[in-house]
C-alpha cells in the first residue's frame, strides 16, 4: 500500500488533494437547471402559490429575470406571516426578500460552500457568472454530494485496501 500513511508522495494524500467537488459539479447533478425566479413586484400570496406549486423552497426575485435582486425563502414568508398576520400575503414580494445575498460561482469549491451556508444559517445560494444568474444550490444539494463523494472515496479505500 504505497502512500497510504498520507505523506506528501503517496496515493491517498494525492486523491485528497484531487477531491474538491466544485458547484459545476453538483449544477451538473440536478434534474433541471432552470431556477424559478420572480418579479419583486409579486405579491407574496403569489410567491407563496408558486413554492407550493413547484414544490420548491426559495425564489430568486428578479426583475430581468438574470440579475438576482434577492431572495425569498418559506422561512422568509412564515416569519412575515408571525409578524404582520395575514395581510402582508397583499405585500410584494420585495418587501420581504433577503436583500443582502451571499452567491458564488461555478468554480467554488462545495465545502466553502457548504462552510457559507452554515456559518450564514441560509439553505440556498444563487450561483452567478459575470453577474448573472446560472443556477442555484440548496444545502441538501451540497450535501448528497459530498456524501456520495465519500462513497466513493470509501470504495477506493477498500479497493486499495483490499488490493484491487
Amino acid at each position: 500500500m504505497k502512500g497510504f500513511r498520507g505523506d506528501a508522495g503517496g496515493d491517498f494524500a494525492l486523491h485528497q488533494r484531487r477531491r474538491q467537488m466544485l458547484v459545476s459539479q453538483i449544477l451538473k447533478t440536478k434534474p433541471d437547471g432552470k431556477v424559478v425566479t420572480a418579479k419583486p413586484g409579486l405579491a407574496i400570496s403569489e410567491a407563496a402559490a408558486m413554492l407550493a406549486e413547484k414544490r420548491i423552497g426559495t425564489l430568486v426575485i428578479s426583475a430581468d429575470g438574470k440579475t438576482p435582486d434577492g431572495i425569498l425563502s418559506e422561512r422568509d414568508i412564515v416569519r412575515e406571516l408571525g409578524r404582520s398576520g395575514a395581510g402582508c400575503l397583499q405585500q410584494a414580494a420585495e418587501s420581504i426578500m433577503t436583500r443582502k445575498l451571499v452567491t458564488c460561482s461555478r468554480d467554488d469549491r462545495s465545502d466553502a460552500v457548504l462552510q457559507q451556508m452554515t456559518d450564514g444559517r441560509f439553505r440556498h445560494m444563487p450561483v452567478l457568472e459575470d453577474g448573472e444568474l446560472v443556477g442555484l444550490i440548496s444545502l441538501g444539494d451540497v450535501v448528497k454530494a459530498q456524501l456520495q463523494e465519500l462513497s466513493m472515496e470509501k470504495q477506493a479505500l477498500e479497493g486499495m485496501i483490499m488490493g484491487h
